[in-house]
């Protein structure tokens, strides 16, 4: 049964361009900050903020090494996320 709240906070986290590139940069393995940062022209607090976004809808893991911070994609959330699509356009596996 999809969970419609769950669904929309997950849509809504990826509905930004930056949080897509970083989705997609995080497919590869775990990602240093630094190295996001690397990647776009924002700040760290913008960078702080997007995240924020991606663990809060569940999508991103986070943990801290020494000062910065390292980030991983929740399998199983985007595994869910997969499914729950599939079942609200009918196409279920």
């Amino acid at each position: 049964m999809i969970d419609y709240e769950e669904l929309a906070e997950m849509l809504k986290a990826l509905s930004d361009p930056n949080r897509l590139m970083i989705v997609e940069m995080l497919s590869g393995g775990e990602l240093c900050a630094c190295k996001l940062l690397e990647r776009f022209r924002i700040t760290q607090p913008t960078l702080s903020h997007h995240m924020k976004t991606l663990r809060q809808a569940g999508l991103v893991k986070g943990h801290k090494e020494g000062k910065w911070m390292h980030y991983t994609l929740d399998g199983e959330r985007f595994a869910m996320l997969t499914d729950s699509i599939g079942e609200l356009t009918g196409k279920e596996k």
